[in-house]
């Protein structure tokens, strides 16, 4: 009951507000059960960008906010929790970028949008986990830098032949996931498939039946005449591919597959957030319009 009448709540303040609540594939379950638009990270600020509305509350992580900042800067974006951050995303800093970029003069940098804003805004075209490969092999260089996911840009590497220079960052709760686990799982229900996020592991990556992003495992999931799935990302897309498949069977890969920081947002933040228009992410101008170009020279590329 106490939960419902916070919903109520949230939903007659985002109505007074004029805003849009957006929560991302990893959330609560009960935050993403009143979202607005549930999604990946990028797809969520895309959708928002488009929208009337005058505030976007982002359930999601630090930069995921800044990127709905980038793309909507007439907007209010607020982050319910200013302290839910992205591990990864902190493995790199714009002058950790600099200096790799003076190691290797003239070559491209391809940066995953799991970054910081003033690390896109020196990067020189951005890429999601389901367009990386799309991304690199779109480039007309032999060579390029890719940041900060080690585990995607060597996934990147089984579909191109250009060199390509890994920058040491990784998902700590995709990285949890160990091939034992797995090969564990397989062995007890040899009529499900796997499936994982190219964050994970080569090693977990090679044992995977099907690799791709979180909006890609919803596809792919509805789309199979398959029942059982063994699931290799954050325990949050567990709420909506049941939802969507009832019908079909869903095991997490590993009870590792939680990650803190995509927790912390609770249904009485949102509330908060939206009774004191605050904590308020807003991307300053000059690192905005270099992180836009990034993003833009990625969202020009054709989709299949």
């Amino acid at each position: 009951m106490y939960q419902d009448e916070i919903k109520q709540e949230i939903k007659t303040l985002l109505k007074e507000r004029n805003a849009i609540l957006l929560a991302h594939n990893y959330m609560r379950d009960e935050v993403q059960e009143i979202a607005d638009i549930t999604g990946d990270s990028l797809g969520l600020s895309i959708e928002a960008a488009k929208t009337d509305a005058d505030v976007i509350v982002f359930c999601g992580v630090h930069f995921m906010a800044e990127s709905a900042s980038i793309l909507a800067p007439d907007k209010t974006v607020l982050l319910p929790r200013l302290d839910a951050g992205c591990p990864m995303a902190d493995m790199i800093t714009e002058d950790g970028l600099l200096e790799m970029k003076n190691r290797y003069p003239g070559v491209p940098v391809v940066t995953y949008v799991n970054s910081s804003a003033a690390v896109k805004a020196a990067s020189d075209i951005c890429c999601t986990s389901a367009n990386a490969v799309k991304v690199v092999n779109s480039l007309p260089d032999g060579e390029i830098i890719f940041t900060p996911d080690r585990n995607l840009g060597t996934y990147v590497g089984r579909f191109t032949d250009k060199t390509i220079h890994l920058w040491e960052g990784y998902c700590p709760t995709h990285e949890r996931m160990k091939v034992d686990d797995v090969a564990r799982l397989k062995a007890e229900h040899p009529d499900a498939l796997f499936i994982c996020h190219p964050e994970c592991n080569p090693a977990v990556v090679a044992l995977a039946d099907h690799v791709c992003s979180t909006s890609g495992m919803y596809d792919f999931c509805s789309k199979s005449s398959v029942k059982k799935f063994l699931i290799g990302t954050e325990a949050g897309i567990m709420y909506r591919l049941r939802k969507e498949n009832p019908d079909k069977e869903f095991i997490l890969a590993s009870p590792a597959l939680v990650c803190p920081n995509m927790k912390l947002t609770s249904l009485e933040d949102v509330r908060d957030a939206l009774l004191t228009m605050k904590p308020v992410v807003k991307v300053p101008e000059e690192i905005r319009v270099p992180a836009k170009r990034a993003l833009d020279r990625m969202l020009a590329i054709p989709r299949d």
